[in-house]
C-alpha cells in the first residue's frame, strides 16, 4: 500500500466500504460502474493498492475508503514478459505456483501464493508450451488435452505443467467451482455488521 492511503485508514479507520462500483475484466482493465479506466495514473494507483482480505474479496484501498471490486473471472491477469516469464497485470512478477486448473473451456488458472492468476487468449499460448503427461517429459497432443479437459471438476489430471524448476499438477476444475477452490469472490457483497454504502 502507498504511504498516503495507509496514514489515512490510521486517521479514519471506520470509513464504510464500497461495493458493487469497481471491477476487474478478464483483459486485466479496472471498471467503474461498468466503463474502462484508462487514465494511467488512476490505473497505477488501483495497482499498488490492491489487495484482499481475509474473507477472499479483493478490493481497492483508496485513502480510508475500501472499494471492493467484481471480478468477471479471477483477482490477478497474466501476461507474458518478453524474457518468457509470467507477470500480473498489477506488474508484479509470478515467481512460485502450487497447481494448474483447467475449465471446461480450457480457460487455464494458475494457483499463486498471491491469488488465482487468470492466463487466456494469447497468454495460453506459454501455458500448452509448458503442459506435460505426469510418465514423461513429452509435449502433450491434442487427445491428451481433450482427455484433461473431459475429466471432472475436481479430478487430478495425467498432466503437469512445468513451471521453473518445478512440475506442477493439473487439476480440472468448472468455471463456477474455481472461486471456492482458490480461496476468492468474484461478486464481493457485504457482510453482517459490515459498515459499506
Amino acid at each position: 500500500m502507498d504511504e498516503w492511503v495507509e496514514r489515512a485508514m490510521a486517521r479514519m479507520p471506520n470509513v464504510p466500504a464500497l461495493f458493487g462500483w469497481l471491477g476487474l475484466n478478464r483483459r486485466g482493465e479496472w471498471l467503474i460502474q461498468g466503463d474502462v479506466i484508462n487514465h494511467r495514473r488512476i490505473v497505477d494507483t488501483i495497482a499498488r493498492n490492491y489487495g484482499v482480505d481475509e474473507h477472499g474479496r479483493w478490493f481497492f484501498q483508496n485513502g480510508p475508503q475500501r472499494g471492493y471490486i467484481t471480478l468477471e473471472y479471477a483477482p490477478l491477469i497474466a501476461r507474458v514478459q518478453a524474457d518468457d516469464s509470467l507477470a500480473v497485470h498489477t506488474g508484479c512478477r509470478v515467481e512460485t505456483a502450487r497447481a494448474l486448473y483447467l475449465d471446461e473451456d480450457s480457460t487455464a488458472v494458475l494457483d499463486t501464493p498471491e491469488g488465482a492468476v487468470l492466463i487466456q487468449g494469447a497468454e495460453l499460448a506459454w501455458v500448452l508450451e509448458r503442459l506435460r503427461k505426469t510418465s514423461g517429459d513429452e509435449e502433450i497432443d491434442e487427445s491428451a488435452l481433450a482427455g484433461a479437459l473431459e475429466a471432472a471438476s475436481g479430478a487430478k489430471t495425467d498432466l503437469e505443467l512445468v513451471f521453473g524448476s518445478e512440475r506442477l499438477p493439473v487439476y480440472r476444475c468448472d468455471r463456477a467451482d474455481i472461486p471456492a477452490t482458490l480461496g476468492f469472490v468474484r461478486e464481493p457483497a457485504p457482510r453482517e455488521g459490515e459498515n459499506s454504502n
